[in-house]
Order: C-alpha cells, then structure tokens, then sequence
C-alpha cells in the first residue's frame, strides 16, 4: 500500500495529461470542441467579403468582423459552402494525416496577411489549391473545424481512403486508448 502513495502523483499526472489530448488521430471522428465548426464558418466562410483585392477594403472588413490578432487568414466564398463541407465526405476529399482531409478539388480562395497585433495589410492574394481541412464529427455530421495552410499547393493521394472512409471511423484517438491503459495500470498498482 506504501508503494501506492509513491506512483499516486504519476498516474495524476499521467491522466491528467492524456485528458487534455486536443485533435483527433483520423478525420470523421467525434469532436472534442463543440463550437469548432461555427468558429470554421466565422473565420474563414463571412458574408460580406470584399469582392476585390482592394487592401483598404480588406482592412475595413477584417477591422469590422474581427481577426486583427490573426497574421494570416483565408477567406472563402459563401457560395461554396456546401462543396467545402463536402471535404470532410468520400466524394470530396481523401484523408490526408491525422484528422486532416485534403479536397479532391481545387478551390479558389483569398489569403490576407498582415501585420502581427495590428489590422495593418501586408498582402492580399488570390489562390487556387486543394484545401486542407480538419474535419470531425458534430451533430451526427463531419464537417470542417480548422483550415490548414497548403503553402506547397500538396494535391491529393490517388491511394488514400476517401475522407469519411468507414474504416477510419473505427479507430479510436490515441489520447483515450492510452487513457485506459493508464487506468488499467492503476488498478494493478492497487492489488
């Protein structure tokens, strides 16, 4: 029993850190962040973009709607909202690593950056690459929850699983298989 209260501190550690486990290891898997894809839509899908690359008008709107605090950010068109969705399906994109997808389709997109802390604009551009997006499962439904940059305009892996690939619903994150493992060894620790 003395032997117990020596290990006790590890093990709390040890699950406290696997508790905190922040993404998952596949795409289509149940989302730890219930808001993950109303802060996609509000981050990169607003109504009201700038039609143009004007860099005042682009300045205005990132001002009025948020995101000076975001050096780079990519915004894209509401009217492809359903076809962005559809990254995180069979039809529309191929697992890429970890929770990430990557569209089978280019799409086209604009990426502001600007001066860190500031709404001062460094660079608007036009772009069209495949997305790369994590996906996870909310509301019965996988769908985007963050927009991974692309900087190497990476297509898509004629041999990879499609997006929401039945089998790789299956596989449960890391984070809780190694959870129960920890349990597993507490409980022998106590006998």
């Amino acid at each position: 029993m003395a032997v117990l209260w020596l290990y006790l501190p590890l093990v709390a550690c040890l699950l406290l850190g696997q508790q905190t486990c922040a993404k998952n290891e596949a795409p289509c898997q149940l989302s730890k962040w219930n808001n993950g894809f109303r802060t996609f839509l509000k981050r990169h899908i607003r109504d009201g973009m700038p039609r143009s690359l004007d860099q005042n008008e682009w300045e205005k709107y990132i001002r009025n709607n948020g995101g000076c605090d975001r050096p780079t950010q990519s915004f894209l068109s509401p009217d492809d909202l359903e076809r962005v969705k559809a990254v995180c399906s069979k039809e529309g994109g191929k697992t890429y690593k970890e929770n990430l997808c990557i569209s089978q389709e280019p799409f086209r997109f604009v990426t502001v950056r600007s001066q860190p802390g500031t709404c001062g604009i460094r660079s608007i551009t036009s772009e069209e690459k495949h997305l790369i997006l994590a996906c996870e499962v909310l509301d019965n439904r996988c769908v985007p929850v963050h927009f991974e940059g692309n900087p190497t305009n990476l297509k898509p892996s004629n041999n990879a699983r499609g997006c929401q690939d039945p089998q790789g619903r299956g596989h449960a994150p890391a984070c809780r298989a190694n959870l129960l493992w920890v349990g597993f060894m507490l409980l022998l620790l106590c006998f």
